[in-house]
């Protein structure tokens, strides 16, 4: 197995997939890529090395400057202690809500691989990124666990909520895999910012980080390149149903992956008027919800999947943005 990945993996490369051969050459390259290099969470991170122990008071843990509550003058003025604790139940947050996220996922991706047929390359694949998805659920929720603090991801409404989402390959595999990446992409993109910032962090956060980056390339590769193949032979109305329901989903989800979490404002009673400030009526927040999204609004957008109703919808969710959006979408 390979050792966690010492810079930020590039991204797959989209191709064009409207022949079958190529659509398939794709899906079979995936499938080797994730033979060739993957990691094991209990082999490849050194839980118990001194390094790598966590502590909740570590200064590593606070948030800098830059982040949007670490500069916040409430977040500063708290002792060196609480933002370290501030900052590590956010991280483990996100890790309780991304670990919740794959295990929808991953039930998804099962209903959808139950009805392949024999000789599919799809087959193959998806059981490499349920694995993968898997091993990815165990270092989360590890690092969940070593934190010791009382951790509970998404709130219990939207639990029960989102147990539908396994069952939506069932209806249709489109809308699914616009379910994925309005998950995945935005906290890829996140990590993918947080890595590239040249911050010292602590080497358990990092390798973490690094190990997820790396083989989500590879989940979020397929997912553009399935729906590239699936979308333009969708029957029209079908194609229409799911331009305007696409940028629901992705505005709902960025939110959840990306909105601070709200045992973390109860649990260090952040004033109202900060989480207002810091969150939610901060521009700069808004932006980088947009930003995250960036790269499935553009696909949607190459799919035809953006009309004047649809444009609307991405607008009304604050995600669709004028300057980055395609001429095509424009």
């Amino acid at each position: 197995m390979s050792a966690a990945p010492r810079t930020t993996a590039s991204r797959e490369k989209d191709e064009r997939v409207a022949d079958r051969s190529a659509y398939e050459a794709v899906i079979e390259r995936l499938s080797k890529a994730s033979v060739d290099k993957h990691w094991e969470p209990y082999a490849d991170i050194p839980w118990d090395d001194p390094e790598f122990l966590v502590s909740q008071s570590d200064p590593r843990w606070e948030l800098p400057p830059v982040d949007k509550l670490g500069g916040h003058p409430w977040y500063r003025s708290r002792p060196p202690e609480v933002r370290a604790r501030i900052g590590l139940w956010r991280v483990a947050t996100a890790m309780k809500v991304g670990l919740q996220f794959e295990n929808l996922l991953k039930r998804g991706l099962l209903n959808y691989a139950y009805r392949l047929p024999n000789g599919s390359p799809e087959f193959r694949y998806v059981y490499h990124e349920m694995i993968e998805e898997g091993h990815h659920g165990m270092m989360f929720q590890e690092f969940v666990n070593r934190t010791k603090l009382p951790i509970r991801g998404m709130p219990l409404p939207l639990t029960t909520l989102a147990q539908v989402v396994p069952w939506i390959p069932l209806i249709s595999t489109e809308l699914f895999f616009i379910f994925v990446l309005g998950g995945e992409d935005p906290i890829d993109h996140v990590q993918r910012k947080t890595l590239r910032d040249g911050r010292a962090r602590h080497p358990l956060e990092e390798t973490i980080m690094r190990i997820h980056v790396a083989e989500e390339a590879r989940h979020i590769s397929f997912a553009r390149h399935y729906l590239r193949r699936r979308v333009p032979r969708m029957p029209g109305h079908r194609r229409l149903a799911l331009s305007l329901i696409a940028p629901v989903i992705i505005g709902i989800m960025a939110r959840i992956m990306l909105s601070p979490p709200a045992s973390l404002i109860a649990a260090f009673r952040i004033p109202d008027d900060v989480v207002r400030e810091v969150y939610t009526d901060n521009p700069a927040a808004a932006a980088e919800i947009r930003e995250s999204v960036g790269r499935t609004r553009e696909l949607c957008a190459e799919l035809g999947m953006v009309n004047p109703v649809s444009r609307r919808l991405w607008r009304i969710m604050g995600i669709w943005d004028d300057q980055r959006s395609t001429g095509r979408a424009a």
